[in-house]
């Protein structure tokens, strides 16, 4: 599926769930970073990630609904995942089984800051665009 797939094709939750085998939005498995979900905040407005200076550019919130985010083992795929130039799938989830690839990105960076609108600390990280 992936293989094929160009940004901006949309999928529904069986097809990204071949990939993506978790409703968490940071899927890992033995603290390998495998793919990750977003929505930009638009249904769920604790992970409020966004663009950058450009489209090539997201800021990512990391694991953690509640309280100040801890280092999971999510979040420590993320950071494990920065330097590796390993790109990893992401989905952007539209609506009710609508979502929208992305392409492929890599971890560039990471930082712990308080997030002032939900009064608490998060994991925030930077991804960008894979170039082929």
């Amino acid at each position: 599926m992936i293989d094929d797939a160009k940004p901006g094709d949309l999928f529904t939750w069986a097809e990204v769930s071949q990939v993506h085998r978790s409703r968490n939005g940071i899927y890992q498995r033995n603290g390998r970073l495998i793919s990750l979900l977003t929505d930009f905040g638009r249904i769920n407005p604790c992970y409020p990630d966004f663009h950058g200076d450009s489209t090539d550019v997201i800021h990512y919130t990391g694991s953690g609904r509640r309280g100040n985010q801890k280092l999971d083992a999510a979040n420590q795929a993320l950071i494990d995942a920065i330097g590796t130039h390993r790109a990893v799938p992401l989905f952007n989830k539209l609506g009710a089984n609508r979502w929208q690839y992305m392409g492929m990105w890599t971890v560039t960076a990471s930082d712990y800051v308080t997030d002032e609108t939900q009064e608490r600390m998060v994991w925030k990280f930077i991804l960008r665009r894979h170039e082929v």
